[in-house]
């Protein structure tokens, strides 16, 4: 029977920590240990053969990030011990928000070093742990970090966020988060400590949720205001502190959330309770909507339907006339791969082709993203909110998975910023993810075509702009005669689909031969189309096409 110690600064996280270790299989003791460099009792420990540890809260402002000082001081103490598990509780926090991630990060995810300090003393706490038990002399224990979203124990910064009556916020940001109840943190650690599961693991709650409506369920006034200003107040009013750190603020400007599917394979073990549940249970303040299920990635299904009674619906059927073809060829449930092209470089190709599936299939497809679209304020959170998700074959899986619509533009960001000249002669399809997303999932391809957008921004020239390229993450400088989109008329057609799970077995996805061969033909339907298309198009900005088919 394991004999365990848990050494954690904060009582709202290391007590229900011991609660759930006393009453897990596999423990005889469990024990807290206290936190406190100065004074640490080496000899306290020496009886327990498994070490907890939960870092301490670092010198920054509540939620600032670990105290590495204080980690480093324990573990040089620990080093010399001959213990049998050693369980890190490191942080989420720890890969970085960015706009640049895709969302559900699991644990192979990319560290990026130097972009946070807080991130930095995360992953500085998870390499000082190697050491615990290196000198000892004996083999070396099994060793476990485990990476939790934030833990609202009432102590942290999220906790302090939402028990104020005023949280301010970056303009134009609403990053869905996950936040994890003391509870489930402390099933997660008796589950690793039980099974002595090694490796690291991301500890994530049942159900995540947006920063808005965060807020709003915790009766918190969310205050808004750009960098500029945060900056000139943090000057103005320190050492008062009266709003958080940049650091701390990116945390709630971009995404960070993380997948806990490896913890569950490994042990079984699923957190109970939602984000919204963490929320009620450390402010008290339960409000109606408590119980309303959110995306993982922040798609907005109200939102969308609300956009497509109005504004979607004046672009669509006054401004580009949008004519629709062959959308009959969607079907009205399941999974599915829209293959189309995409011109005119703004996203709002995409954007009629969900008002279009909304309004005449009642499907609500997922497109997945280039990073350069969620970089920028408001048009980040729209871009989520219309159920845009960051482009990778995770995230394409997760789609198809659910038996939803994945929507992919094969060309990539360089389609979108094809030139005028060649605006309807489709490009390279990049490495063809497309066609092993579809087959690995069993979905159908379902090309679309547009003839029309690509003048709504007709690129004329390009200007390779270092800085501008760098900040944008856009290959050039666009140069274009419109100053704003051209009221052109557009034509959609939705091609017969190709049933590719009903040729292939999934395996086939790993055959490159194959994966091209299949590209190469949907590309080739889909260019036919398109020059089919042009040859019946009489005007750019009036006239219909498919009326004028010959039967």
């Amino acid at each position: 029977m394991a004999k365990v110690a848990v050494i954690a600064a904060r009582d709202g996280v290391g007590d229900p920590i011991v609660r759930a270790l006393r009453a897990a299989s596999g423990v005889g003791v469990c024990e807290r240990v206290p936190h406190d460099p100065a004074r640490f009792d080496t000899l306290a420990v020496t009886a327990f053969d498994v070490i907890v540890y939960v870092a301490a809260g670092g010198a920054a402002p509540a939620g600032g990030g670990p105290d590495v000082a204080a980690a480093r001081g324990i573990f040089e103490r620990l080093a010399s011990l001959p213990l049998k598990h050693v369980v890190i509780v490191s942080s989420a926090a720890v890969y970085t928000a960015s706009h640049q991630n895709v969302g559900l990060l699991d644990e192979s995810a990319f560290i990026r070093e130097g972009r946070s300090a807080i991130a930095d003393g995360w992953r500085q706490v998870e390499q000082l742990g190697e050491s615990i038990g290196t000198r000892s002399g004996t083999a070396a224990p099994v060793r476990t970090v485990l990476r939790p979203a934030a833990v609202l124990d009432g102590s942290d910064y999220f906790s302090g966020l939402f028990r104020k009556r005023v949280a301010v916020t970056y303009p134009g940001h609403d990053p869905t988060l996950q936040l994890l109840s003391p509870s489930d943190l402390a099933g997660a650690v008796a589950a690793v400590v039980s099974a002595r599961a090694e490796g690291v693991y991301n500890v994530a709650p049942a159900g995540a949720i947006p920063l808005v409506k965060a807020l709003r369920l915790s009766r918190t006034l969310r205050l808004p205001l750009p960098r500029v200003a945060q900056n000139v107040i943090r000057a103005c009013c320190a050492p008062v502190r009266v709003t958080a750190t940049p650091d701390q603020l990116q945390y709630l400007q971009f995404s960070w959330t993380v997948s806990g599917e490896k913890l569950r394979r490994a042990t079984g073990f699923v957190p109970t309770k939602t984000s919204a549940d963490a929320i009620v249970e450390v402010t008290g303040r339960a409000t109606p909507g408590a119980e309303e299920a959110h995306d993982d990635f922040g798609m907005d299904a109200g939102y969308i339907r609300r956009y497509c009674s109005h504004l979607f619906k004046f672009l669509h059927d006054y401004y580009w006339r949008v004519e629709i073809d062959g959308i009959e060829h969607i079907p009205l449930k399941g999974r599915g791969v829209l293959v189309g092209m995409h011109r005119g470089f703004m996203p709002f190709d995409g954007v009629m082709a969900l008002f279009a599936l909304v309004g005449q299939r009642d499907r609500i497809p997922r497109f997945l993203i280039h990073p350069s679209l969620t970089r920028f304020p408001f048009l980040a959170d729209f871009m989520a909110k219309l159920g845009g998700i960051m482009a990778c074959q995770e995230n394409g899986d997760y789609v198809l998975q659910h038996d939803e619509l994945l929507g992919v533009f094969p060309e990539g960001i360089r389609g979108a910023f094809t030139m005028y000249k060649r605006a309807y002669t489709l490009g390279k399809f990049g490495r063809d993810e497309f066609v092993r997303m579809a087959l690995r999932n069993r979905a159908p391809i379902l090309p679309f075509v547009t003839v029309g957008s690509a003048e709504i921004y007709p690129i004329l020239r390009r200007v390779d702009w270092g800085w501008f390229k760098r900040y944008t993450e856009w290959p050039f400088l666009p140069i274009t005669p419109a100053p704003f989109p051209l009221p052109s008329k557009w034509h959609t057609q939705f091609l017969p689909a190709m049933h590719i799970e009903d040729q292939y077995p999934p395996e086939a996805a790993d055959d490159p031969e194959t994966v091209r061969r299949i590209s190469v033909e949907v590309r080739q339907r889909m260019q036919a189309a398109i020059d089919e298309m042009l040859l019946r198009r009489r005007s750019i900005f009036r006239g219909s096409i498919f009326d004028a088919r010959p039967s």
